[in-house]
């Protein structure tokens, strides 16, 4: 009988392995699925498969009047529901050709930015979390919790607020609210610090972020990165400075850019943009003017025949609408969002390419997609 062949090559399997991360994986930051092609620990390449919360926004907004799709707007990015609100309401003033009075267009403003801090917190509590540090998620809500208690106190919600019309706003601030703004401005200011104290400087964070997922200034606006991720790589885009709305245009305040365009750098424009937003927040509140809320509206909207699209900067990057009208009915003809989330996203398979499984929570992290707005 002869003795059996050893073939030493087969003792070990060098086959890909094609794992799944998600669609119910927590740092996925809602339903994602990453269908990741590993070797060993290496990510050799990557599938994003998205689809898994869509609600069909769009179609539902083409079936509703142009004040019904106010609350569904505050669906999408769930966590910057007053920003979605703008965005719209917006874009119907500007096939309207309506003129916003001016105190609304500054409560507006301090809106936005009260809402991109909440936001941002969420972003730093989560996205430390993925990494591995506990307490500053803790720390980020305490302060976002202040801010919703500020627009429950505005608008009665705490998460899909409904804070706008078209035209202006629903009601005027409540007494002394202003007030409470610019203390929660002094509170957040230090405790800003107190973030960067436990992150910016701590060496596993470093060795975290530091050089993980760097791209391009050219391959991010290739992709059609908008907001921190297009940012973090050193450009200086950004809708409030390039194309004014709200009250931007009378504000001062510094557009934060990276070098790297890594990890770390994203987390570094997004601090920075933290005080820029209080900067902001604190010359609207201070110089909020007198007048009226709501500018001359038609009880029944119906805005002439023809099609526009206005983009405003979300907390995640440009977040833009596209909308036509026919003439003659109440609802959209057609109504087409442009999500930063659903665009930063066609960036991740990009970035996590060459990288270990370990930093792929990091990089969905620094891009920081809210999958209600990603599949509508």
């Amino acid at each position: 009988m002869e003795a059996p062949v050893i073939h030493h090559g087969a003792m070990f399997d060098t086959n890909e392995l094609v794992l799944n991360m998600g669609p119910q994986h927590p740092s996925t930051h809602g339903v994602l699925r990453v269908v990741l092609r590993l070797d060993g620990e290496k990510v050799v390449d990557a599938d994003v498969v998205i689809g898994y919360l869509h609600r069909g926004i769009e179609k539902l907004s083409e079936n509703r009047n142009w004040t019904q799709i106010i609350l569904l707007t505050d669906r999408m990015d769930y966590v910057a529901a007053a920003t979605n609100n703008v965005g719209y309401c917006e874009t119907v003033e500007k096939l309207l050709s309506l003129e916003v009075p001016r105190r609304a267009r500054y409560i507006r403003t301090i809106l936005c930015e009260l809402q991109r801090i909440a936001s941002h917190c969420l972003w730093v509590g989560t996205h430390a979390m993925d990494i591995g540090a506990m307490t500053v998620f803790l720390y980020a809500f305490r302060e976002r919790e202040l801010i919703l208690d500020l627009f429950e106190e505005m608008c009665g919600a705490r998460l899909t607020y409904n804070s706008m019309r078209v035209g202006g706003l629903p009601q005027d601030i409540p007494p002394g609210w202003d007030k409470k703004v610019l203390e929660f401005c002094t509170i957040m200011a230090a405790k800003i610090d107190e973030y960067e104290e436990l992150l910016t400087h701590n060496r596993i964070w470093l060795e975290r972020t530091k050089g993980i997922g760097v791209i391009s200034g050219q391959t991010a606006t290739a992709l059609g990165l908008s907001g921190p991720p297009l940012r973090g790589s050193g450009v200086a885009k950004d809708v409030r400075k390039d194309e004014p709305y709200a009250a931007y245009d009378e504000m001062q305040f510094d557009v934060p850019v990276g070098t790297a365009g890594d990890t770390y750098d994203r987390y570094l424009v997004r601090m920075e943009e933290f005080k820029q937003s209080l900067r902001i927040i604190r010359q609207a509140t201070e110089g909020l003017p007198e007048g009226p809320i709501v500018g001359k509206v038609p009880r029944l909207i119906k805005p002439p025949a023809g099609e526009t699209y206005h983009a405003i900067e979300s907390p995640k990057g440009e977040l833009g609408y596209f909308i036509v009208s026919d003439g003659k009915s109440t609802n959209p003809y057609r109504f087409r969002v442009r999500p930063p989330s659903f665009c930063n996203l066609q960036g991740l398979r990009t970035l996590i390419k060459g990288h270990l499984v370990a930093d792929v929570v990091a990089l969905i992290g620094s891009l920081d997609v809210v999958l209600g707005e990603v599949d509508r």
